[in-house]
């Protein structure tokens, strides 16, 4: 069992936006944030949070706000997310805490001020006995409150307020932020964005009928469409989890199939010994390794040469791969 993933022994409580405050999250520690990626900054708010809380005896919880905040006030601004709400809470059900609350965000939670935002909102609707929040924390309308802010009015409140470090990787000290997870994915650096989560990076979503052509090819494929992301286009190692629970080791690609249409992106994602239907079922990928960039061949033989070589370096990537996996 990995640190902090000590789900045998709890259980693990959703709240969704609407949806009164359980009694088995009362008075609970919060983590307060967006989270996109869950990564190993974030994972320090959690640690901290669950600290916090066994030492007041009260259960640890994150609190956090779908739509995303950078979505509700630049809704036609494209958003790159790293995690969907679905999958934050697959991964914040594997670390240890008990509770996940989820508001949402909207036109009234964007005009509240500051104090309203501790007094009446984390202390009052939501009952919380304190927080923990990252350096960087802001808050309230216009972004008006600030971490010391915060504190101060969680002293009023009777709250107790953690404040949590940055945190940094590397010999460089590089900090470990969503938008670097973003970056390294842009390129194709799955390992690099792996190393800054500290788990293998996924999506989630339905397998949807296409146009058949990797099966006239020999390589037939879970096709899944993933809005607004900003993974680089090429060729992938990835590890698959199948609506079964079952996982499969496969390789996919994700782009336009420049050799045939330069359509929409999609992932295209080819499973070794495997063959049955998956149409709609809901399926998780978790990216491993990077093979190569995205490529327009000669022909359809061609590519069915390259093909080959892909799925092999694949399988070359993935056995020697010691990632942690969020999927079980």
């Amino acid at each position: 069992m990995a640190p902090g993933d000590d789900t045998a022994a709890r259980s693990f409580t959703i709240c969704r936006p609407d949806v009164p405050v359980p009694p088995a999250l009362t008075g609970a520690v919060a983590a307060i944030g967006n989270f996109d990626g869950v990564h190993l900054g974030h994972r320090v708010l959690v640690e901290s949070v669950r600290a916090a809380a066994r030492e007041a005896g009260r259960p640890a919880v994150v609190l956090t706000f779908e739509p995303h905040p950078r979505a509700y006030f630049t809704p036609d601004a494209p958003m790159f997310r790293l995690t969907s709400l679905a999958a934050k809470e697959i991964v914040f059900a594997r670390l240890g805490l008990d509770g996940l609350i989820v508001r949402r965000f909207d036109g009234a939670l964007a005009a509240t001020g500051a104090r309203a935002f501790v007094l009446d909102f984390l202390g009052g609707s939501l009952g919380l006995s304190g927080v923990v929040v990252g350096h960087d924390f802001h808050f309230g309308r216009g972004r008006e409150g600030t971490p010391a802010i915060l504190a101060t009015l969680c002293r009023e409140a009777g709250m107790s307020c953690h404040i949590v470090a940055p945190v940094a990787l590397g010999s460089e000290a590089e900090p470990v932020s969503s938008s670097a997870i973003r970056a390294a994915l842009a390129s194709g650096d799955v390992a690099r964005a792996n190393s800054l989560l500290g788990y293998r990076w996924f999506v989630l979503g339905p397998v949807r009928h296409g146009d058949k052509r990797g099966r006239q090819l020999g390589f037939p494929t879970a096709n899944v469409m993933l809005p607004d992301c900003g993974l680089g286009h090429g060729i992938y190692a990835v590890r698959v989890r199948l609506e079964s629970g079952r996982f499969r080791d496969g390789v996919a690609s994700y782009g336009r199939r420049p050799t045939f249409d330069d359509g929409a992106p999609l992932l295209e994602t080819y499973l070794f010994d495997f063959s049955g239907d998956l149409y709609g079922q809901e399926i998780a990928v978790e990216f491993v390794g990077y093979i190569r960039g995205e490529e327009r061949f000669a022909s359809a033989d061609a590519l069915v040469e390259r093909m080959h070589v892909d799925a092999a370096a694949a399988r070359a990537v993935l056995a020697g791969d010691q990632t942690r996996s969020m999927l079980g």
